[in-house]
């Protein structure tokens, strides 16, 4: 029988926060996808796992020894509109491990069934919104962009009633944990300032131990405004990431934002191919507040209502913790601005000279940001794809403008010649004396590393899909998964996965939650 070593932490020492529960038995189970390398660094036994054995595991048809399947408790601020009981309606956390490297991981089914929390829902998940999921969050692992990932896809030989018919399915799904601001949202809802005390003492030493010492009541100082200020930079590192690939979460609820600072839930998410500030997908999101540019003030909007949940513990005096955690919230976008510079300098291969004064320094900032940002406007004025208008400046620094002004259109020489102003603009900046120890070469190289080629493409990740759901044809899926695993190596062989839609069907678009 493969072996899972389970740690569960959240079952011993969360009593109150969670329903124990057990998942659905799945009538006919096949295995769809393993992966293998996860599995291997979760120290697991894929070969067992991909036996007959492993997929009863995987299935929910038998619990692996040391298992306590339970259903999470969670509240959530959901486009703006609070529900104060959410929770695990179709997932259950089977238990923890630690991996290779020492981190703790939870490993949790969704698509399982039915659970207390399940709000009239079947519990169940459909096929395609399993295999999305497993394929974008092993997209964002290979982008270098914290996720949680999919260690298993498994198809359960049964039917889900959607709009139609459509196979089910369950992903194992494996994350740092599944600790979200509607957690804490839905304790404090309920009045229940001991219960968000012992969570916040549980994510401090789950997430943050080296906050664990400090005092409680003490503010500054104190360990719970500490793990507030840690929250805020993670999700400011995260969003950042999201910014610079052109992605588009689409449902950024209080219930879908980890402490962890992983990204989690990938429902109506999608990559933006022509680059628009104002690109929504998500066919309920119908007044875009979840657009590309707004992901980060939503990010502050989130961060504000765990702030919320966290006043008992910052201070004895009411009035004097609103003004502690008011004072991290209003940071957030200067502290977000700081990760979107370093985003686009790495984007565009800059560096910055060391020992700069004050003054120098933010002045070199503000000229990096306007450089940035005037390569944004043109990208949007024209309506360039995003990913390759920074992947062909790699070609253009080593002397090879020709792809790049493409992009533009050979009918509009007022945008080349717009497109060729910057980058005399952007060349001068990589000449800078902070940047001449690098060779072209290796500026190349550098932005090579920092612009995939490769993104899934939302038409092509959406052909793979109906391929697998309609014709039971995997292939293409997996197909794209390897593509979309290798981002950064441009491969003659693929060059079709790097090509944008026409824009007669980005125009029509749409994505959708995957229940």
């Amino acid at each position: 029988m493969p072996g899972f070593v389970f740690d569960n932490s959240y079952a011993r020492d969360l009593e109150g926060l969670f329903v124990a529960w057990k998942p659905a038995t799945a009538p006919a189970p096949q295995l769809l996808r393993l992966n293998h390398a996860l599995a291997e660094e979760l120290g697991l036994d894929a070969q067992a796992l991909a036996g007959a054995a492993g997929l009863q595991l995987l299935a929910g048809n038998q619990l692996p020894a040391g298992a306590q399947p339970l259903a999470q408790a969670y509240a959530g601020h959901q486009f703006g509109g609070f529900s104060p009981q959410l929770g695990d309606g179709r997932a259950l956390l089977l238990g923890e491990v630690i991996d290779r490297h020492g981190q703790r991981r939870d490993i949790a089914f969704k698509g399982s069934g039915r659970t207390p929390f399940s709000r009239g829902g079947d519990g169940k998940a459909a096929l395609g919104p399993v295999l999305r999921e497993y394929l974008v969050g092993e997209a964002m692992h290979a982008l270098g962009i914290p996720t949680t990932r999919a260690l298993a896809a498994v198809s359960t030989g049964e039917k889900v009633l959607r709009s139609s018919l459509l196979p089910g399915a369950i992903l194992t799904r494996v994350a740092a944990s599944h600790v979200r601001v509607g957690t804490f949202q839905y304790f404090a809802a309920r009045d229940e300032p001991a219960q968000v005390k012992r969570l916040a003492d549980y994510v401090i030493n789950r997430h943050d131990p080296e906050l664990a010492s400090r005092t409680e009541l003490a503010g500054p100082d104190g360990k719970y405004l500490a793990l507030l200020q840690s929250v805020c930079r993670r999700q400011a590192a995260l969003i950042a990431r999201w910014m610079g690939v052109g992605f588009i979460h689409g449902v950024m609820n209080t219930d879908n934002m980890t402490l962890s600072g992983e990204t989690i839930d990938y429902g109506p998410c999608a990559f933006m191919e022509a680059f628009d500030p104002e690109a929504v997908f998500s066919s309920i999101d119908s007044h875009g507040r979840y657009a590309y540019a707004n992901q980060p003030g939503i990010a502050q909007w989130n961060l504000a209502r765990l702030a919320e949940t966290l006043l008992p513990l910052l201070d004895a005096s009411s009035e004097r913790a609103t003004e502690l955690a008011t004072t991290v919230i209003n940071d957030f976008p200067k502290l977000y601005q700081q990760h979107w510079l370093t985003e686009l300098r790495r984007k565009l291969a800059l560096t910055t000279a060391a020992g700069l004064t004050d003054e120098a320094a933010k002045a070199s900032d503000a000229a990096d940001l306007a450089l940035g940002d005037s390569y944004l406007k043109l990208l949007h004025t024209h309506q360039v794809d995003f990913t390759l208008g920074f992947r062909r400046l790699a070609d253009a620094s080593a002397g090879h403008p020709e792809p790049l002004l493409a992009l533009f259109g050979d009918a509009a020489p007022q945008a080349r010649a717009q497109t060729q102003a910057w980058l005399q603009q952007w060349q001068k900046r990589l000449q800078d004396p902070a940047e001449m120890s690098r060779t072209p070469a290796q500026v190349t190289a550098a932005l090579q590393a920092a612009n995939p080629i490769y993104i899934p493409r939302n038409h092509i990740l959406e052909a793979a899909l109906s391929a697998a759901v309609d014709a039971d044809d995997l292939q293409p899926f997996e197909r794209l998964l390897a593509v979309v695993q290798s981002p950064f190596e441009e491969r003659p062989a693929d060059a079709e996965f790097a090509q944008p839609a026409a824009a007669a069907v980005t125009a029509n678009y749409q994505t959708f939650c995957g229940t």
